[in-house]
């Protein structure tokens, strides 16, 4: 394992600790437990960075946007921000608009301690108070990033003294050009889901889970990004894809979700998850700022599979639920399985 600084942050000394093996070089800062960068090869053996990000953590903090961090304490949206548990009420303050968005960041912004190493894994914690941004309860949450084979293992354990909402993600942007200055419209997706959760223009659910078929959604067997990034007046509120899928298989079952592939560099990425859904980005809000290299991002420059529970699922007893009670630990797994064509 190696160990640098990596700047300031949020008035905090920021590092970067980095690990590799013979196809994998991972690197995690210890601010929002977030990937830095995460090289793998291409189909000809030459390897390339294709986590969208930035080179300091200063420009995580001025610029970020959620690239590569660890999401909590509630990831995607929850309407006007307000939930209730057993007949009591509670409010987290809305920065997404109307609505609170990934936490109100609490995670990202954090500084978490990096508890635990080795040659191939790396695990951070962090403690967050009871009340903080609303939620209920002193959350304890770890999360361990390992590297086995092929694959990226992001394995999460979060527990609360108090009943409450727990739904943790990592928010990686993939390009799997290895260069975020080219739109991920060249990329395929595979997606293992009949179905996704309606939402409104706010991107919150209406409560229908409606069938992909016949949308510009159906993902059920490969389709070029830019097919649906560009070509369907359904996706122009969110400028793009933004929506929750609804995974095949059991919450709490281990199976494939989706395979994201680019041809030209032969990169090809299967994602894992024991979640019921994952929330497909086509980085929709990616501004043209300086990241690592002094490569300008753009728009569409990178698409995020973020494994989850349903957006706003407090809110609908009729999907999957994430409250935990006291003492109940949150625990998943996800993995990012790496090879070419």
């Amino acid at each position: 394992m190696q160990k640098r600084f990596f700047g300031t942050a949020f008035g905090k000394d920021v590092y970067e600790y980095t690990i590799e093996s013979d196809s994998i070089t991972l690197s995690v800062m210890d601010l929002g437990a977030t990937v830095t960068a995460l090289s793998v090869p291409d189909k000809n053996g030459k390897a390339g960075d294709i986590a969208v990000g930035f080179a300091t953590a200063q420009d995580y903090e001025k610029y970020g946007d959620n690239q590569g961090a660890t999401i909590g304490r509630y990831a995607n949206r929850i309407k006007h921000g307000r939930f209730e548990i057993d007949g009591v009420q509670y409010q987290i303050p809305c920065n997404d608009g109307e609505n609170m968005l990934h936490g109100n960041n609490e995670f990202r912004n954090a500084k978490w301690e990096l508890c635990e190493a080795g040659e191939n894994f790396l695990c951070f914690s962090y403690t967050s108070p009871d009340g903080s941004n609303g939620f209920p309860g002193t959350l304890k949450t770890r999360v361990k990033y390992s590297i086995q084979n092929h694959s990226l293992v992001i394995d999460y354990d979060a527990v609360s003294d108090k009943k409450t909402p727990i739904c943790l993600t990592n928010h990686l942007y993939f390009n799997l050009n290895a260069d975020p200055s080219k739109t991920i419209y060249n990329h395929y997706l595979q997606v293992a889901a009949d179905s996704f959760t309606e939402a409104d223009d706010a991107l919150i659910p209406t409560g229908n889970i409606l069938p992909v078929a016949g949308t510009a959604l159906d993902f059920r067997t490969e389709k070029r990004l830019s097919e649906a990034v560009l070509a369907d007046p359904m996706l122009a509120a969110p400028g793009g894809v933004d929506h929750n899928f609804c995974l095949r298989g059991a919450n709490g079952s281990l199976r494939e979700a989706a395979v994201l592939s680019e041809k030209e560099s032969g990169r090809v990425l299967k994602v894992y998850t024991d979640l019921p859904g994952i929330q497909v980005y086509s980085g929709n809000f990616l501004q043209p700022d300086i990241g690592k290299g002094g490569v300008r991002m753009v728009k569409h420059g990178a698409v995020c599979l973020e494994t989850q529970y349903y957006p706003d699922s407090p809110n609908h007893p009729q999907f999957e639920q994430c409250i935990f009670a006291a003492g109940e630990h949150f625990v998943s797994e996800t993995v990012y399985e790496f090879s070419v064509l």
